[in-house]
């Protein structure tokens, strides 16, 4: 396709997107130019995609900014197209070319081939993706011959039991392709998939639901055998028939060969990225890195830095796409600087974010809000349900220790930030913060942080620290804020727990206490011959600490009730602590002379210890508000689901006759508000919100009626309903609810008659067709007096209440 150019203005490593992207642009600048592809086609990491595989263009709402089109379609045919855009753009590509080294000198760059070949170019563009390094797994058995790490033909397997491990896109898409002639089966460390594109997540609920593959999350294999996989399950242990594995568990950057040229990371750490400047040039002047290796894998992505890094190197840089939406938060927030300014404040000041890479930033404001806040503004109140993180880029936030004594108050500064405690537990905030002075502060969402946590262990470290030192003081009054203190918070370490697993049992000597961080766990003991549960504790309260101080073996088992993490303080580094601060020694031993007390009056009996069980496998354990009938005192009215429905336009949020119930005590099927809504994960309209008051409720305007939510629900308390709406009389009524979905109403003002809707997921239609739509207990938020099916229950034997104040409730009745 090119004779060999022994010098070019650019040199382009890579012949992916990004890479191609690069070159076209290069081309249409009338550039001198190469692209260096080590292997004897394009794209190689599309072209290991298995055969006839969708590639998607995401993200939707990212315009493409590239001299090659680009539309989602099957892999043959995308690169069918580059190939011919490549040759009609005139492309110089030179297959075969495997770099071995990049040196720069006296203003340009040498670069070696495998072939002993040398090229100099005045600048590098460094596009060649991560696919030559994938992640294998470990464990016992991973050197069987019928473990893989690559699917090329789905054809190959017929009538397997196969395996496939991971939670991205390449994961779910090579299970989905094996589904017509394989038994199939998912599984994922994770508890949602927070990676994947929507598109792929929606196909496999849907295969899911049709029972054409079981897909295990919270799971991950232990040991592969010739025919058999074992499996750790959030509920134990586990064995499939396999007869294949297919684990797709990414890569990882080939950091040593980049090393080798001079490219300094983020830090030592394996998530690491390259340093970066906003117009992608690395630590080295005239290298740039796009795409994966700049740490986004996605092919519009790609194209878009590839148009954009060689419009740098000209000498006309130009705005990224996001820049009108990341310019309008700015503007909101009345800052007035650009955003490249805006973000290296925010990374300089906020040592949080020190490690991430401008490109980063970048997305993490795009998915944040910027918030100016005067003297005695909040930013949230204690008792609030709201988990998002706080970061403080100027100014300062006092967190109210006494809310009735505004001088009350710890002081945070320009670089800390807040919220992490309600991020992680899901339980409500434990306390008012309030800015001290005029401060601008970064309000990130749940499920951003989350991201960012597992692709940033200086980040998580940070995260786990800061958890750490806060819970305690929260707990104890103690402060280990201080470098003192660093070697002793070195020591403590997170634990994570499956639903039902054991975090110490009655009887064995005690070596640790346990501070629960999220999640809730149940404490019982060896009673008459039976297990009789004693307690149920919440996130935010502490175990294990009667066996230090008594230094006596365990008095009780300690289980997981629902998946929990909690933070162990080892026996010698506790009395450490209770040598130190006096204070925390007093607190403990309260608690403990407290349990003691308990212990030796037992009072629960059997009654209240089944109670317990039953109420935790209800979902207690997540709730935060449950709805009970109390069946001594109904009388089967009905006025519950009757007021449900009268205030809910026909349509009952709960479902009186239906649920579970022990003696007189009766769980209807009704929302019970989870700490972590299961039916919040994946919902594509972010239809889903919780207000600041716990209630977890649906936004009819923005729900597309999909049933995601539906089928993530453990405990059924969300239907998928259909009405027909009357149709308005009209031109501009009838605009006005097609508005409900911009989709939607560019579509009917685009054709303005019956067509067939390419937006089906929306459930909508015209004259005639029935409206899908989720619904499910909101506690009727924003009705003056609360809960309906409590109010106009004529005996107050409907009840809506907090799982721990149900609980002592059943304590003190029994």
């Amino acid at each position: 396709m090119v004779q060999d150019q022994p010098h070019v203005e650019i040199a382009i490593i890579g012949s992916g997107p990004g890479g191609l992207s690069a070159s076209a642009r290069a081309a249409a600048r009338g550039m001198s130019h190469v692209v260096l592809e080590r292997q004897s086609h394009l794209a190689d990491t599309l072209q290991g995609f298995q055969a006839g595989k969708l590639v998607m263009a995401t993200p939707e709402k990212l315009p493409l900014r590239s001299d090659i089109m680009f539309d989602a379609g099957r892999k043959e045919v995308v690169l069918e197209n580059w190939r011919r855009q490549a040759e009609k753009l005139g492309v110089a590509i030179r297959y075969n070319a495997e770099v071995r080294a990049i040196a720069a000198e006296e203003g340009r760059f040498r670069l070696t081939l495998a072939d002993e070949g040398e090229l100099l170019a005045d600048k590098v563009v460094l596009a060649i993706g991560l696919q030559g390094n994938l992640r294998k797994l470990t464990i016992p058995g991973a050197h069987l011959p019928h473990v893989e790490y690559h699917l090329a033909d789905p054809q190959q397997y017929q009538d397997e039991d196969v395996l496939v491990v991971g939670g991205g896109d390449s994961a779910i898409e090579t299970a989905l392709a094996l589904i017509p002639h394989n038994r199939v089966t998912l599984c994922y460390r994770g508890g949602e998939f927070s990676r994947a594109k929507l598109g792929n997540i929606q196909a496999l609920e849907r295969a899911a639901e049709q029972g054409h593959i079981k897909v295990m999350f919270e799971s991950t294999p232990r040991e592969i055998e010739s025919r058999t996989v074992h499996l750790d399950t959030a509920k134990g242990n586990a064995t499939l028939p396999c007869s294949v594995v297919i684990a797709r568990l990414g890569a990882t950057p080939p950091r040593p060969f980049m090393e080798r040229c001079g490219i300094r990371f983020h830090g030592s750490d394996a998530t690491a990225l390259p340093e970066l400047s906003p117009t992608y040039e690395s630590s080295v002047p005239g290298l740039y890195i796009i795409g994966a290796l700049a740490g986004y894998p996605l092919i519009k992505q790609a194209l878009n830095q590839g148009y954009e890094v060689v419009e740098a190197i000209a000498g006309n840089p130009v705005p990224p796409t996001d820049e009108p939406l990341l310019l309008e938060k700015l503007a909101v927030a009345h800052i007035e600087m650009g955003v490249d300014a805006f973000i290296d404040k925010t990374r300089r000041l906020v040592p949080l974010f020190a490690g991430l890479t401008h490109l980063q930033m970048r997305e993490l404001l795009a998915k944040s809000r910027v918030h100016s806040l005067s003297p005695g503004d909040p930013a949230f109140f204690a008792g609030d349900y709201s988990n998002t993180f706080w970061s403080i880029v100027s100014g300062s936030m006092g967190v109210l220790i006494d809310p009735k004594d505004p001088g009350r108050k710890i002081l945070l500064n320009s670089g800390d930030f807040f919220g992490e405690m309600g991020l992680i537990s899901g339980r409500r905030r434990n306390a008012t913060v309030v800015a001290d002075t005029t401060s601008i502060l970064l309000e990130t969402d749940r499920r951003t942080m989350l991201r960012l946590i597992a692709s940033s262990i200086p980040v998580q470290k940070a995260l786990d620290r800061a958890f750490i030192v806060r819970q305690i003081h929260r707990m104890f009054g103690v402060s280990l804020d201080d470098g003192r203190f660093a070697p002793l918070l070195d020591q403590m370490r997170i634990e994570h727990y499956r639903p039902s697993q054991t975090i110490y049992a009655e009887g064995e000597q005690g070596d640790c206490m346990h501070l629960i961080r999220r999640g809730s766990v149940m404490v019982d003991r060896h009673i008459g011959g039976k297990s009789v549960v004693l307690a149920y504790l919440q996130a935010g309260n502490y175990v294990g600490e009667m066996a230090l101080l008594g230094r006596v073996p365990r008095t009780a088992t300690v289980r997981a009730a629902v998946a929990t993490e909690t933070i162990r303080i080892d026996a010698d580094h506790f009395h450490q602590l209770a040598e130190l601060f006096p204070d925390l020694k007093r607190q403990v031993h309260k608690t403990y002379q407290e349990r003691l007390a308990a212990n030796a009056d037992n009072r629960h009996g059997e009654q209240t210890s089944d109670a317990i069980q039953f109420l935790i496998a209800q979902g207690i354990g997540e709730g935060t508000d449950i709805l009970t009938i109390d069946e001594s005192l109904c009388v089967r009215c009905g006025n519950c689901e009757t007021a449900c429905a009268q205030m809910h336009g026909g349509i009952s949020r709960l479902k009186r006759d239906s649920g579970s119930t022990m003696g007189n005590l009766h769980l209807p099927i009704s929302c019970r508000h989870c700490e972590h809504p299961h039916c919040m994960a994946e919902c594509p309209p972010d239809a889903i919100h919780r207000e600041k008051g716990g209630e977890v409720w649906i936004d009819a305007a923005q729900c597309i009626g999909c049933g995601q939510c539906e089928s993530n629900c453990p405990y059924g308390v969300i239907r998928i309903v259909e009405e027909a709406p009357p149709t308005p009389e009209g031109f501009l009524p009838k605009i006005l609810q097609w508005g409900k979905n911009p989709r939607w109403l560019w579509h009917r003002l685009l054709f303005l008659q019956r067509r067939e809707d390419p937006y089906p997921e929306a459930g909508k239609g015209m004259k005639g067709e029935k409206d899908k739509l989720a619904v499910k207990c909101d506690m009727c938020r924003n009705i003056a007096g609360g809960p309906s099916c409590v109010r106009f229950c004529p005996t107050g034997a409907a009840l809506r209440t907090r799982p721990e104040t149900l609980l002592e409730r059943l304590r003190r009745t029994h």
